[in-house]
């Protein structure tokens, strides 16, 4: 470094610590030009960054090029600020040239790294767009092929082009039926599209897929409420690595979901010896064993061993000084006095969660009114939510739980008045728009006003499978049969729910299509044969699955 090289980066610093960041940009950058140095021109790109100056930098960055064009740095940062910037169209040839100055060993895992570019602008369709097109030439390369197939469904996902993304995977499945980043993206691509769950499978049925995907796919399948499934993948999982200890975790709370609290047990006392074995601290996965053990024994009517379970939770919570301990250990104890029929004290029991804000006195009322739900007292259970209301009048969340109660009492002229009201209050609701139509749709009144109703609901949550489910017992109730039963079918393969598969079985029966119907019911009395909604559907079509 020389002393006029020197001069001009201190000069340089101490206009930019003063508040002049254009004049200590110009100074950086003739630094830069003059030393040719790639530190000096990146600190130049980094203050225009501070600056909030874009074109500027992209000068710099010009300025960087021309001066060392066999730069991968300077190539990969004016791709990225070009993308920032939306312009997309600039950014293919800096772009281009980063993956052409890319060693060939290291060109697969630069691509793979790509689609974070997506992310940098507000218009990620181009961004994806201008990805796939550089992209295609590796696409056909043997060493990048996988990459960059994935490298472009990645893009696409995020721009919310799910065919497109589709494509792109199928590609790579068939390329390499076993290549984890395929299997990862069609887990987060099945949210959506049913059809991704394909290759799911096919990259679970290759030689050695990693417990890391198989447990992401029982997540999915549990989100999905296909519990069945999910406890016939966890079985695998926890066959083929015993040691792992969140398998063991996950078989227990399928298993308490499905009602084998034996066999939940076992699961949960296994995951307990490994996490106990292994290095770490884990208190919250200590926690929800300790919960879903009680859980189990209260399923066996157990309750005095529910509570020893519970007493182990507090411990933990004692431990962790974890701040929502108290209020569900007080839920659960409710929960035991309430089956041991000793409501009332339940009752009192949650009286001392803590209510001193909002927040808190909503969770108290909810708490509470589950409660007395889960007791079938609905008309208590909606007395106290009337009192919850009156002292937060403008609770959306408290109003909807009443409404719902209401129905329950057949009181529907009530319901339809607290659920406008949250409408008022909130115009983008769509439970309360959906709620209110399809308790129309479900008494078989004002159907075109039920059918507008939800598909305002809808548009609030385009492909939401309940309000699907809606929409489609409503066009049942119109007598539009093929709709009815489209509509029903998407949502049920989308959640495969216990009331939604009672819709789309009756649809289904009505149809003359009774195999399809019983399939369909058998399915959801797996998932919840007490179901209510269910129960009553068999009853009154006198039909044994």
């Amino acid at each position: 470094m020389d002393g006029v090289l020197f001069y001009q980066l201190l000069i340089s610093e101490l206009e930019l610590r003063q508040g002049d960041a254009g004049l200590a940009f110009q100074v950086m950058l003739e630094a830069a030009r003059r030393s040719r140095e790639e530190d000096l021109f990146r600190r130049a790109v980094d203050i225009a960054i501070e600056g909030r100056a874009g074109e500027q930098a992209l000068v710099a960055l010009k300025a960087w090029r021309q001066a060392l064009p066999k730069s991968r740095s300077a190539a990969e940062l004016d791709t990225q600020m070009l993308m920032a910037l939306g312009r997309h169209q600039d950014a293919r040839e800096p772009l281009t040239t980063f993956l052409d100055l890319t060693p060939a060993a290291e060109r697969a895992e630069a691509i793979s790294s790509l689609p974070r570019l997506v992310l940098s602008g507000d218009k990620p369709e181009a961004a994806a767009q201008t990805l796939d097109e550089v992209l295609k030439p590796w696409r056909a390369k043997p060493a990048t092929r996988l990459a960059a197939l994935t490298a472009s469904a990645a893009a696409w996902l995020t721009a919310g082009s799910r065919e497109r993304t589709l494509v792109l995977l199928r590609d790579a499945r068939d390329a390499d039926s076993s290549h984890v980043p395929t299997a990862l993206l069609a887990l987060e691509l099945m949210k959506d599209t049913p059809q991704a769950e394909a290759l799911v499978t096919d990259y679970l049925a290759t030689p050695n897929p990693t417990a890391a995907v198989r447990a992401a796919y029982v997540r999915r399948l549990t989100t999905a409420q296909r519990y069945s499934e999910a406890l016939a993948q966890v079985r695998q999982l926890t066959t083929l690595a015993p040691e792992l200890a969140s398998g063991w975790l996950m078989q227990g709370a399928l298993q308490i979901e499905l009602g084998q609290p034996a066999a939940a047990q076992g699961s949960l006392e296994r995951f307990l010896a490994l996490h106990d074995a292994a290095p770490g601290d884990g208190q919250q996965e200590r926690a929800q064993a300790y919960l879903m053990l009680s859980q189990a024994a209260e399923q066996r009517k157990d309750y005095a061993g529910a509570v020893v379970w519970l007493e182990k939770l507090a411990e933990v919570g004692r431990v962790s000084d974890r701040t929502d301990s108290t209020s569900v250990l007080l839920q659960r104890r409710a929960s035991l006095l309430m089956r041991q029929g000793q409501l009332p004290q339940a009752r009192a029991l949650l009286q001392q969660m803590p209510a001193t804000t909002p927040d808190e006195q909503r969770t108290r009322y909810m708490a509470e009114a589950q409660l007395l739900r889960d007791a079938k007292d609905w008309t208590a259970a909606h007395a106290l939510l009337g009192q919850a209301s009156a002292q937060l009048p403008d609770d959306t969340d408290l109003l909807y739980e009443q409404a719902l109660l209401a129905e329950r009492l057949l009181r529907f002229d009530e319901m339809e008045t607290l659920l406008r009201r949250i409408i008022q209050l909130k115009p983008d609701h769509q439970h309360a728009y959906n709620a209110l139509g399809y308790s129309l749709a479900d008494r078989n009144v004002r159907l075109p006003e039920a059918r507008t109703l939800i598909e305002k609901a809808l548009s609030f949550t385009p492909g939401d499978p309940f309000i699907t489910d809606s929409l489609g017992w409503v066009e049942f109730r119109l007598g539009r049969l093929p709709d009815a039963v489209r509509l029903l079918g998407d949502a049920y393969r989308q959640r495969p729910d216990v009331e939604i598969g009672a819709h789309l079985g009756e649809v289904l029966w009505s149809m003359g299509r009774q195999d399809e119907a019983r399939k369909v019911w058998r399915e959801a009395q797996t998932r919840d044969a007490s179901n209510d909604v269910l129960v009553e559907t068999l009853q009154r079509l006198k039909v044994a699955p």
